[in-house]
């Protein structure tokens, strides 16, 4: 039965692409490419569930001490019967837990198209994931709202198994088409020549890169892909007093 439950801190960058240039040149003797892709890149491509009350987005934006998501994902080129990953994605504090399960794409439109009241009757490496994410649904009314996508370059610590750097280029989302087998394309939600950088540990980054970090002086930043491509979707949604991210190269 494969299920694959992730609990980490997470410490998010936005930087150019100069600086992530500068950044992979500096720490290439602590890391290797992750195993997942070529060289540890591939693309990301995932469908997020809102509510018509914008539940999500609003507890995202006003960094609730607890706050989740859902979403559908795929990685690289993935057709109709390929494998997707449905997740719940936690967040207390700075500390990010998720719950995961694989399925055929086409089992995840099955379930999402509520084609059967039964959870049981569903494929998957771990029903119980499913009907935590059954509930979660049910309880925010939640409905697929837009595609983001993105390609990301993916690095393991070579002495440190529990540090992960991922660099996130390239992103777009869309609402039209909601199909993930249809790609990853979209409008830029956040400047292309800025890099979403994030630094995944189990309990603080180390010394070393600190100091890299701070010489090449990137500055810690959240930037919500979630809340950002809502803002350019739905604009027309979104309240005038929220002030909304300004993810250009001028707000560096």
């Amino acid at each position: 039965m494969a299920i694959e439950i992730f609990r980490r801190k997470e410490q998010k960058y936005l930087i150019t692409t100069k600086q992530y240039k500068q950044l992979v040149q500096l720490i290439s003797p602590n890391m290797r490419p992750d195993k997942y892709g070529i060289d540890g890149r591939y693309t990301v491509t995932s469908l997020y569930f809102e509510s018509d009350d914008h539940k999500i987005y609003f507890e995202t934006k006003n960094k609730l001490k607890y706050r989740q998501k859902l979403r559908l994902r795929i990685y690289d080129n993935t057709d109709i019967n390929g494998t997707a990953f449905f997740e719940v994605k936690q967040k207390h504090k700075k500390v990010v837990n998720k719950r995961r399960m694989l399925l055929p794409l086409s089992e995840a439109y099955r379930y999402i198209e509520r084609q059967d009241p039964c959870i049981d009757n569903y494929e998957g490496s771990n029903l119980q994931v499913l009907r935590e994410i059954d509930y979660f649904r049910n309880l925010y009314r939640l409905e697929p709202e837009m595609i983001v996508s993105y390609d990301r370059h993916a690095l393991h610590c070579i002495t440190d198994p529990d540090l992960r750097i991922t660099f996130d280029f390239n992103l777009r989302c869309r609402n039209n088409d909601l199909s993930l087998e249809n790609g990853p394309y979209g409008a830029y939600f956040i400047d292309p020549d800025l890099v979403v950088l994030e630094v995944k540990v189990n309990d603080s980054v180390p010394l070393w890169l600190t100091r890299i970090l701070q010489q090449l002086n990137c500055e810690q930043r959240s930037a919500s892909k979630f809340c950002t491509s809502l803002e350019l979707l739905k604009s027309n949604t979104i309240p005038n007093h929220v002030v909304k991210e300004n993810v250009t190269v001028g707000a560096m």
